[in-house]
């Protein structure tokens, strides 16, 4: 276990925080803290049985930040404010990652019957919010929850001014590149709150999956690369579409997730749901056969 003062680095199973883990935060004082709760469960319940955990911030509400929620029932648990009525409900979460929207209420039914109960029950153990921007005292150690939104609408990023040291959650860096497919998410703003992270007064950054510690330095050059994987996808898509492709060929070949991979359901949402976005961008319409797709959120 990874420590920066008194910030304590949990990863992910195997010491791997891929999807569907994620990096957990423990700060280490007197009011025993945890940020999101991906980490590996047998790594967080030690840490529960030497040091305890008394209260749970979840950055955002995806399964993969907070589906070990349900192992502290003691634990007070709170999320962004943004989030934390999309999350009291499944019916909200499907309409937040565009299930709702692409299928329809059929599509939500069959959706939930492939859900995990852990994750479930661990949204349903969420009791109130936090506040953005506001400055928390953690016993001695601050930190703010900053709002950046893009990869979700209220996604926060811990900041600990005083430390130099920001999480910055699933501006993760990884090649898969930026994710925004949820109907909650959004490009500009998901540009946006990057170049914002990029503005702290920080030397340290953490991310939430793979490579994890970042300088400063290196973190920049990460996620100009990062975030150029955005213009990528716009040439791919409106290269397709001036080729002709109507929105299920456009949505068939691979934009964002492997082709083999688009017979799972969740992941075909989020490839039409990503390539929405592209469209709106560009400014571009296709054909689109048997329209299901309800324009709302």
């Amino acid at each position: 276990m990874d420590r920066i003062g008194p910030i304590k680095i949990i990863e992910g199973p195997n010491n791997s925080s891929k999807v569907p883990f994620s990096r957990s935060l423990y700060i280490d004082c007197t009011e025993k803290v945890l940020i999101d709760s991906g980490a590996d469960p047998e790594s967080l319940l030690k840490l529960n049985k030497e040091f305890g955990i008394e209260l749970i911030m979840n950055t955002h509400y995806h399964p993969d930040h907070t589906t070990h929620n349900y192992l502290f029932p003691e634990a007070t648990k709170l999320i962004n404010p943004i989030e934390y009525e999309t999350a009291q409900s499944i019916d909200g979460v499907a309409r937040a990652n565009g299930v709702y929207q692409e299928w329809g209420p059929r599509g939500v039914e069959v959706w939930k019957k492939n859900l995990p109960a852990r994750w479930v029950k661990s949204l349903g153990l969420l009791s109130g919010t936090y506040d953005y921007d506001k400055e928390y005292n953690f016993g001695g150690v601050k930190v703010q929850f900053l709002h950046s939104p893009g990869h979700t609408s209220g996604l926060s990023c811990p900041y600990f001014p005083e430390l130099g040291v920001v999480f910055a959650g699933d501006y993760d860096m990884t090649s898969f590149g930026p994710w925004y497919n949820g109907t909650d998410g959004d490009i500009d703003d998901f540009i946006r709150s990057g170049k914002r992270l990029l503005e702290l007064d920080a030397d340290t950054y953490i991310t939430g999956h793979q490579k994890g510690v970042f300088t400063k330095k290196d973190f920049a050059k990460a996620m100009e690369v990062y975030l150029a994987i955005i213009d990528k996808r716009d040439e791919k898509v409106e290269h397709y579409v001036r080729q002709g492709l109507t929105f299920d060929e456009l949505t068939s070949i691979g934009i964002f997730y492997p082709k083999r991979t688009l017979e799972n359901g969740i992941l075909k949402t989020w490839e039409r749901t990503g390539i929405r976005k592209h469209l709106d961008r560009l400014g571009l319409t296709v054909p689109e056969a048997d329209r299901v797709y309800l324009n709302t959120k």
